[in-house]
């Protein structure tokens, strides 16, 4: 997880500071305001783990760089470094409460399939840095990258303008993200189920499919040697000895990783 977060997090620098199409001052700000987002909303979230929870959280920490960089990224080259930073602390704070609170007293929300909390991390952390962006735009990157004149935050004198810019874009984009969606699955449906039985269900989808996901031998796992033919040596012939003694010289070793 902490591998995979580690090339987002790069990955999203680089479409970041690659959306003005040059290597230019709009390009080096949206990537130092990417990271400086992401950091502030990790030790944000980290710090709501330890306060409520007594303890940080791997998996916590992942969430909370994910929504600080899906926060910033609407105004990754539009704002300074230090709203960076305050929209960090709202991407940290604001989603960890729908995901930690808000989410478990929603009768409708714990209905919904949504195991990465893709709800929580992407539509609420976008909206959110669409908002802020119309608050805390500065006017002199505003300049540089919209055709539009004098376009600028609310809090640069721009009043609700830009805001009401940004949640209309918002409402169009859920709209039409609900409308195409629905259509696209009620076009798979004609085909093959959108959902598996519940009886697969309570098993996972991947032992239905027979797979074993996470399954590391030494960690409650057991060395089924039916399915592993370990009594062949390199050149196809059969060697002697225990299991356990043919898999020492194999060099296999039960491996347990604590998550």
């Amino acid at each position: 997880m902490i591998a995979g977060g580690g090339l987002l997090w790069m990955g999203w620098a680089g479409f970041n500071g690659g959306a003005p199409y040059a290597a230019n001052i709009t390009a080096s700000i949206a990537v130092l305001n990417t990271n400086v987002s992401a950091a502030t909303s990790l030790l944000t979230w980290t710090c709501l783990d330890v306060i409520f929870f007594g303890k940080p959280s791997v998996i916590g920490a992942v969430q909370g760089m994910m929504t600080g960089l899906v926060c910033i990224t609407p105004g990754a080259g539009l704002v300074q470094t230090w709203a960076a930073v305050v929209m960090g602390i709202f991407a940290g704070s604001v989603p960890w409460f729908t995901m930690m609170i808000l989410h478990k007293k929603s009768a409708l929300l714990m209905k919904v399939d949504d195991t990465l909390a893709v709800f929580h991390t992407h539509a609420v952390a976008g909206l959110l840095g669409g908002v802020l962006t119309g608050l805390l735009a500065t006017p002199e990157l505003m300049m540089m990258e919209s055709s539009v004149p004098g376009p600028k935050g609310a809090f640069y004198g721009g009043g609700i303008k830009q805001v009401g810019k940004q949640l209309a874009g918002a409402a169009f984009v859920i709209v039409w993200t609900l409308v195409v969606t629905t259509l696209i699955l009620l076009g798979i449906g004609l085909f093959v189920p959108l959902r598996m039985p519940d009886d697969q269900l309570m098993i996972g989808d991947d032992a239905a499919h027979g797979e074993e996901a996470y399954a590391l031998w030494g960690d409650g796992e057991k060395f089924d040697a039916t399915r592993h033919d370990v009594s062949r040596g390199a050149g196809g012939e059969r060697e002697m000895g225990t299991a356990e003694q043919r898999l020492a010289g194999m060099g296999a070793r039960g491996v347990t990783i604590q998550l």
